[in-house]
């Protein structure tokens, strides 16, 4: 007992002394389910790297947000690891408040990233986030109805065909609206799929001098198309809908299409939350035949602030968290319906997750479709394809986000609201310096 005793204070000891030498790194995430899935997954890394503890501060996307854009503007160094998306890498990367990604490993294998999605987080070609998960948008829609419709949906379809399919499909009647479309304010919300659909129409923010577009025919286009297929096709109350309100009507069948983000796939055609899960098909965004498609594209990805003290210890977790090895940790755990989406080519190429997504195909394609360097039909000088990758885009995004969901409220008119969208944007640019 005595022998059992010491060898247990021995050991107790021991593990004292490894724990005072281990280094301790703060990953700040957001609150959603792949993350959490990580979290509990950690053990495979700690016992790969026995000398890292992990410390974990898991938030509400808004509010993870704010605290990280907080500490790493003030260089406050309370994270060693955290999870931003496509809107801040070029951002930060260019204030050099990211460290680059480059000692990932020897087995990573950097080019396996989609490039498409790699772009959005590189500049001057370096790696400054690597994604956890990524996503573009694309057309889910009822194959009944289709069919019932008389008509049948290309893989990759124009916004004519859109509009013509929604007036055939929608039966107010019997609940069913032809389209649901995002409506709901905010630069996350109504304007990503706006922004992504202006670029179809020939659209684009700003020119290359930075002076607002407005005012514009390619913006009155775009916005009248919107509100007149929302009126005509879309569902009571749509500008108080974001994605969550669509992917819910779209799951009890109250919708023909819905075009939004390419992980709704896997909710609309589960039989255990969707009534209409044997029945969706799945297109590209649609097109104006100007070359440019209304998808958009993201990722949630794991960067490295400037400030830390512990970037060895941080990029080894980085490099675990979102390499081919975790994918198959995952799959082994989970099975292969729930590795995390949209980051690398060979996932894309593995045929027992073709066989277990039956959409990887089609969301594969729209992410290739996405050019956040070139997002526009004419030359633009920022990049991001459903935003602008300017500081001054969270705040003017979503005042642009209110107007637009007052004109398809009817509260005003869409020349009022592209009219004000003009002055807004205008008022900020000036502001913030881009223009005199």
């Amino acid at each position: 007992m005595k022998l059992h005793t010491l060898t247990l204070g021995l050991l107790s000891a021991s593990a004292l002394a490894f724990a005072a030498h281990a280094e301790s790194i703060t990953i700040a995430t957001v609150n959603n389910g792949d993350m959490v899935r990580m979290q509990k997954l950690t053990d495979d890394f700690t016992k790969a790297n026995p000398d890292i503890q992990l410390n974990w501060v898991t938030l509400e996307e808004n509010v993870l947000r704010e605290r990280v854009t907080t500490d790493i503007a003030t260089k406050g160094g309370q994270y060693d690891v955290m999870t931003i998306g496509t809107y801040e890498v070029p951002i930060w990367a260019k204030q050099n408040w990211l460290l680059p990604l480059d000692k990932l490993g020897a087995d990573y294998d950097v080019k396996d990233i989609i490039p498409a999605i790699a772009g959005g987080l590189s500049v001057d070609g370096k790696l400054y986030a690597a994604p956890f998960y990524g996503e573009s948008s694309f057309v889910m829609y009822r194959k009944d109805l289709m069919e019932k419709a008389g008509l049948k949906m290309p893989d990759a379809p124009t916004w004519d065909f859109i509009k013509q399919a929604a007036d055939k499909m929608t039966d107010r009647a019997n609940g069913v609206n032809g389209v649901c479309l995002r409506g709901k304010a905010g630069w996350g919300e109504n304007m990503a799929f706006l922004t992504a659909m202006s670029n179809s129409f020939g659209a684009r923010w700003f020119d290359e001098n930075w002076k607002p577009q407005f005012d514009q025919p390619e913006w009155k286009k775009t916005l009248q198309f919107y509100v007149d297929l929302m009126k005509a096709d879309g569902p009571e109350g749509a500008s108080s809908n974001g994605f969550n309100e669509n992917l819910a009507l779209f799951q009890q069948g109250k919708c023909g299409m819905w075009i939004d983000a390419t992980v709704a796939a896997s909710f609309v055609s589960d039989p255990k939350a969707s009534k209409v899960a044997d029945k969706v098909g799945y297109a590209l965004a649609p097109d104006n035949g100007l070359g440019k498609r209304g998808n958009w594209l993201w990722a949630w990805s794991l960067a490295i602030p400037a400030g830390t003290q512990k970037a060895d210890a941080a990029e080894k977790f980085v490099s675990w968290a979102t390499s081919k090895h975790y994918a198959e940790l995952v799959a082994s755990k989970e099975g292969w319906a729930n590795v995390p989406p949209g980051t690398r080519s060979s996932l894309y190429a593995n045929p027992e997750y073709q066989k277990a997504a039956p959409f990887a195909k089609m969301t594969l394609d729209s992410i290739n479709a996405a050019d956040p360097t070139h997002p526009t039909v004419k030359p633009v000088p920022y990049v991001g394809v459903q935003f602008v990758a300017i500081p001054e885009f969270q705040g003017l995004g979503t005042t642009v986000g209110q107007l637009f969901s007052a004109a398809l409220a009817g509260q005003s008119s869409v020349d009022d609201a592209l009219k004000q969208a003009q002055d807004a944007a205008t008022a900020a640019m000036t502001e913030g310096g881009y223009i005199k």
